[in-house]
């Protein structure tokens, strides 16, 4: 192996820290390849406490979860585990009951900390029940999709889903520690991979026009994990969201550029009762009509708007709300929005790459525009 090729795999296998800032409160986030073994001793390092909780999904369970427990268990925990179903579907009262049920079965205390080993499903239920349970337990994630490292895993946003529309039930709750394994990304299947990925190219869209220029010119080299590119991608994408989390924890104003593509996603993934598209794939489709949306009310160059739709399109990725959607009435189901605030939605539109501006606009103006 030449020094080069050393130098390479040396960076390949490195483990980046990421912090985010939050005074008393802030914690790391590792990115890395094999850091799932590494738990065990890592939690240990930030609790004093020698029993832990687990919970995950049936599909991640049957690929990760012994793993964990084997770290653990190395390192003196006692563990207990819960899975709950796999699926956007099952986030909701009924998994999180189960949660409660089986940590309440277990005589947790306050000390006891709660791992959350799954993609974004596990941990927004996951830290719900931990924000909730006994007044606040410790939380831990352990992200194992691309979408919930890049996302979901940073910030603290907890909660579950409603039949009246997406993340309506949940809290702002750190966790102690994030720990990021990007070979969890091997076992995906490349439509997860996907969907991920569309919450990477969001953080080029608004916050980095230079990230955004390296997903469109290493985009096979993303997609094949190769980990050169992957881990200073996966960690960048983190720092992004650790900046804004920052300077607006609680989304009282600059976070909401974080949802950009978010207010109609989130639509499609209600009226197709989650099922028909991944939360990723749904922000695809809000992110190409908020182009078209910015464009059109005069914020957004033409080139601008189609150089992102080609790159989603190019990655894989739907960018056309379905004509069976079109012709629905979106406004009710947008008007649920919790961003709804005096019948006006916060709307994030793009004036350029990484510019930004928001647009107050009633429900029926966005469902025009979508038709």
């Amino acid at each position: 192996m030449t020094p080069t090729q050393r130098d390479a795999a040396s960076a390949a296998t490195e483990t980046v820290t990421v912090t985010v800032d939050l005074g008393d409160r802030s914690y790391p986030i590792l990115v890395g390849s094999g850091v799932l073994a590494e738990i065990g001793p890592r939690l240990a390092a930030v609790t004093t406490t020698r029993r832990a909780a687990v919970v995950t999904n049936t599909t991640v369970g049957r690929l990760y979860l012994d793993g964990v427990v084997a770290s653990l268990n190395a390192a003196g925990f006692e563990v207990v585990t819960v899975a709950i179903p796999d699926g956007e579907t099952h986030k909701n009262l009924a998994s999180l009951a189960t949660i409660y049920d089986a940590l309440l079965g277990a005589r947790i205390d306050r000390a006891t900390p709660v791992l959350a080993l799954g993609g974004g499903v596990v941990g927004d239920v996951t830290g719900f029940a931990a924000a909730t349970l006994l007044r606040g337990v410790p939380f831990v994630q352990i992200p194992t999709t691309l979408l919930a490292q890049v996302d979901s895993s940073v910030g603290g946003k907890t909660g579950i889903n409603h039949a009246a529309g997406k993340n309506l039930i949940g809290a702002f709750y750190q966790p102690r520690l994030v720990l990021i394994d990007l070979d969890t990304l091997r076992s995906l299947p490349r439509r997860e991979l996907l969907a991920g990925l569309a919450e990477v190219i969001k953080y080029g869209i608004i916050l980095a026009p230079d990230l955004f220029a390296t997903i469109e010119a290493q985009l096979d080299r993303i997609l094949a994990l190769d980990a050169a590119v992957l881990r200073p991608l996966v960690a960048r994408c983190c720092a992004l969201k650790a900046e804004v989390v920052r300077q607006d924890e609680r989304e009282t104003d600059y976070r909401s550029i974080l949802n950009f593509g978010h207010t109609v996603g989130h639509a499609v993934e209600a009226l197709t009762n989650y099922k028909t598209y991944l939360h990723g794939e749904a922000v695809a489709i809000g992110m190409a009509f908020a182009l078209k949306f910015s464009q059109l009310r005069g914020h957004c160059e033409d080139a601008t708007m189609h150089r992102v739709i080609e790159l989603l399109r190019h990655a894989g990725l739907p960018v056309e709300i379905p004509a069976v959607l079109r012709d629905a009435d979106l406004a009710p189901v947008l008007g649920s929005d919790k961003k709804v605030a005096q019948g006006r939605v916060k709307f994030v539109c793009i004036e350029a790459l990484g510019r930004t501006r928001f647009e107050y606009v009633s429900a029926g103006e966005i469902a025009a525009a979508a038709r």
